[in-house]
């Protein structure tokens, strides 16, 4: 505030709109997400400055943040690609988010009070529901919001955080586990163990559960993939 006029006064360093190659990034990212681009594609850089009515400078940084992130793969001469992950990086990944996601299951049966079991279990009840009408996706959608839940539970912040980037390459396979003959009722078994070793306040028991339940679920896209 100015003193002399009341006027606003604004710091040089201050940032009061996010840079426009950002929110670039963030449309992209949820494309990619949902496959709208899908794995392995070539990405029209052209087409989307268009589309989004912008010059090629900012979508070229968004693709460079995305490229850092492993969204995207820049190959000279060749353009941008949707990147596309291989069994054997399906096969490396999947134990990473097993180790990560059971810490958080052993942390949460720590740290969560009754009301935080409540609402996850409430979540549950909910792909309880799903899966009796067979609604894949709805339960996919619904897993989700049950990991992300059980995350917040555990309340470590770093883990949350490399929890997410390592969610966003397995986003990048073509697959999800549930399309596995049997695997949606298999999956909501293994909630109900993560859900009552919670409940017993047994944090070896949780992490171990949800460790497993991560890599089931990496065996049924390896299945998948086999058409076995």
């Amino acid at each position: 505030m100015n003193a002399r006029d009341g006027s606003v006064e604004h710091s040089p360093d201050r940032i009061t709109h996010t840079a426009l190659y950002q929110q670039v990034a963030e449309r992209l990212r949820t494309r990619i997400f949902a496959h709208e681009l899908a794995p392995g594609s070539w990405i029209d850089e052209q087409a989307l400055a268009d589309e989004y009515g912008i010059s090629r400078t900012p979508l070229r940084e968004a693709l460079k943040v995305l490229a850092a992130e492993g969204m995207v793969v820049l190959r000279p001469r060749r353009g941008c690609y949707v990147a596309e992950l291989s069994e054997q990086d399906l096969d490396e990944v999947f134990p990473v988010m097993a180790l990560l996601e059971g810490r958080a299951a052993y942390e949460a049966a720590t740290k969560a009070s009754d009301a935080d079991l409540r609402r996850l279990a409430g979540i549950h009840q909910d792909l309880e529901r799903h899966a009796a009408s067979d609604d894949a996706d709805a339960f996919f959608a619904t897993n989700d919001a049950f990991h992300a839940a059980l995350q917040e539970l555990a309340g470590n912040g770093w883990l949350q955080h490399l929890i997410d980037d390592t969610r966003k390459m397995i986003k990048l396979t073509r697959r999800h586990s549930l399309q596995l003959e049997g695997r949606l009722d298999q999956s909501l078994a293994e909630h109900r163990l993560i859900l009552d070793a919670l409940r017993a306040r047994d944090p070896d028991r949780a992490g171990r559960t949800m460790h497993d339940h991560l890599l089931s679920g990496r065996e049924a896209l390896a299945k998948l993939q086999t058409g076995r």
